[in-house]
C-alpha cells in the first residue's frame, strides 16, 4: 500500500495509540508492522473500505459487535504503510481460504436475488417453499411494505393483528399502528399485552397461514386501485369533462363515484384540504406568472380559493399579489384553468414528496 491510513481523530481516556517499533526505524531498517489484535485489524479493514468509498452494511452484526467496532476505530489513531499492508494481506489470505459464503436462508437468498430474477420466479419459489414449510414466513411478512401489512391486518382478527404487530420491528409496528383506525388500533394494542404466553408453534402457524394468503393473491398489473387511477385522470381533466364523467359514474355506480370524488383534488379543494401554514411552501414552488393567472382568473366559487391563499401569506406578499392580479386584467377561462391545473400539479408533487400533507375529507354522516 502506498499511503498510510489515518483513523478518526478521537481517543478514549487511558488508551494509547498503537506505536511502530521505533528502534527498527532508528537503526535504518524498514519499520516492522504494529502488533494489532483481531478486533483492531477488523477496525482497520472497515476503515480502509470506507476510505475507498465502499458501501458496506454492518447492521446485521450483533449490537455489541457493532459497538466494539466503533470503540476500536475510536482508539486507533494512525496506521503506517507496513502495518496496513500486513493487515490487508492477512485479510485477503483469510478471505481466500474461506471461499464464498451464501445466505443460508431462503428469504435472505431471495432478497439477494430478487433484482436479478423475475417477480414470477420469486413468487413461485416462495409459494413452493411455503407449501413445504421450508421458508420462514415471518421473515417474509416482516419485510412487507406497511401498505400491504395494513391490508393484511385489517382483514384479520384482533388477536392475529396483535401477533403481527409483535413480530415487526418497533419502527414499522409504530407506523402500522398509526395507520389503523383508532378503535381497531386500541383493541390490537391491548391484545398485544395478552401475547406473552402464546406458544411458538401457534405463532409459526399464524405466519404460515398469512404467507399462504399472500401466495394465493393474484398478481396485479397496477400499483394503485381503480379509485386512485380514475381520480388521478380526472384531476387533470377540464372541469366540464370531469363533472360530466362524475355524473355518469354516479348513475352507474354511486358508491364508486363518491370514492372517486374524495380521491380527486382540484383547485376548489384547496381551502378544505390544504393546511394554511403550507400556503407559503406552495406559492414558492409555483411560477409567479402562473400563480397570478390562476388567482386573477378565478370566478364564482373558485374565488374563495383566492381569499384563502391571500389571507394565509405575509401581508406584504399578499398586497403585492393583489396589485399583480389587478394589473393582469381579464384572463381567458382556458388560460385560467390551465394555470389552476399547474398549481394543483405542484401541490400534488409536494404532497407526493412529503413536503406537505393533504387534509383528509371528513366522512359524511349517513
Amino acid at each position: 500500500m502506498s499511503t498510510a491510513l489515518t483513523m478518526p481523530d478521537a481517543q478514549s481516556p487511558g488508551t494509547q495509540p498503537a506505536n511502530p517499533q521505533t528502534s527498527a526505524m532508528a537503526a535504518g531498517s524498514p519499520p516492522q508492522p504494529m502488533r494489532l489484535t483481531r478486533r483492531q485489524k477488523a477496525a482497520v479493514i472497515v476503515r480502509l473500505l470506507l476510505a475507498e468509498g465502499a458501501d458496506i452494511s454492518l447492521s446485521s452484526l450483533p449490537g455489541p459487535q457493532q459497538a466494539e467496532l466503533v470503540h476500536q476505530m475510536t482508539r486507533l489513531r494512525h496506521i503506517d504503510n507496513s502495518t496496513l499492508s500486513a493487515v490487508v494481506e492477512e485479510f485477503l489470505a483469510a478471505f481466500d481460504s474461506n471461499g464464498l459464503s451464501f445466505p443460508g436462508a431462503l428469504e435472505e437468498t431471495l432478497q439477494l436475488m430478487e433484482k436479478h430474477i423475475s417477480p414470477e420466479a420469486c413468487a413461485r419459489i416462495r409459494k413452493q417453499a411455503g407449501l413445504s414449510g421450508y421458508a420462514d414466513p415471518w421473515a417474509r411478512i416482516s419485510g412487507l411494505d406497511v401498505d400491504v401489512l395494513l391490508e393484511l391486518v385489517e382483514n384479520e382478527s384482533i388477536e392475529v393483528g396483535a401477533v403481527v404487530l409483535s413480530k415487526l420491528k418497533v419502527s414499522k409496528a409504530a407506523e402500522l399502528l398509526g395507520r389503523l383506525p383508532g378503535e381497531r388500533a386500541r383493541r390490537i394494542t391491548f391484545a398485544v399485552s395478552l401475547t406473552s404466553d402464546i406458544a411458538p408453534r401457534v405463532v409459526a402457524r399464524i405466519g404460515q397461514s398469512l404467507a399462504e394468503q399472500l401466495d394465493t393473491q393474484p398478481d396485479r398489473e397496477f400499483d394503485t386501485g381503480p379509485v386512485e387511477r380514475v381520480g388521478a385522470i380526472l384531476n387533470f381533466s377540464p372541469a366540464a369533462t370531469r363533472e360530466e364523467v362524475l355524473e355518469s359514474l354516479e348513475q352507474a355506480d354511486a358508491d364508486f363515484a363518491m370514492q372517486v370524488r374524495k380521491a380527486i383534488f382540484t383547485w376548489a379543494n384547496i381551502p378544505e384540504r390544504i393546511d394554511p401554514r403550507d400556503i407559503s411552501k406552495i406559492t414558492r414552488e409555483v411560477d409567479q406568472e402562473t400563480l397570478v393567472k390562476a388567482l386573477a382568473g378565478a370566478q364564482g366559487e373558485d374565488e374563495k380559493v383566492v381569499d384563502f391563499v391571500l389571507s394565509n401569506m405575509s401581508k406584504r406578499m399578499a398586497e403585492s399579489l393583489r396589485e399583480e392580479i389587478k394589473d393582469a386584467g381579464e384572463i381567458k377561462p382556458k388560460d385560467a384553468e390551465s394555470a389552476m391545473t399547474a398549481v394543483v400539479i405542484t401541490i400534488r408533487q409536494l404532497a407526493d414528496d412529503g413536503e406537505i400533507f393533504l387534509i383528509a375529507e371528513e366522512e359524511e354522516d349517513d
